[in-house]
């Protein structure tokens, strides 16, 4: 029985580590600008429309921010420039990726 709390202790434990990958990683910068981090996702799920699309898209703007592929407005990149390049690791971009598409998705979520 201890063993059986201890292997849920360490998926709880696993669980929490990748929420906090993005909620560290994303959401600080994000707080500080005047466009939700939602209305990101939105303007990506227009342009790109799928799942993977979407990821490609945001993985390449994250690992090397350029203007010409930024989706932000002009007023707002002048106002509070480009993001810079995200220092996270492959592992852990990936998961924050995956996290920002699981909370903002509206496939399945629309009836």
């Amino acid at each position: 029985m201890g063993r059986l709390y201890l292997i849920l202790l360490i998926i709880l434990i696993n669980l929490n580590a990748d929420n906090n990958v993005y909620e560290k990683n994303c959401i600080p910068c994000h707080k500080k600008l005047p466009v939700s981090i939602d209305k990101f996702f939105f303007n990506y799920l227009l342009k790109y429309s799928s799942e993977r699309r979407v990821k490609e898209a945001l993985y390449k703007f994250l690992k090397n921010p350029t203007k010409k592929e930024s989706l932000a407005s002009e007023e707002l990149i002048n106002q509070y420039g480009l993001m810079p390049k995200v220092q996270l690791g492959e592992i852990e971009l990936h998961k924050a990726i995956d996290i920002y598409w699981e909370k903002y998705k509206v496939f399945g979520k629309i009836k």
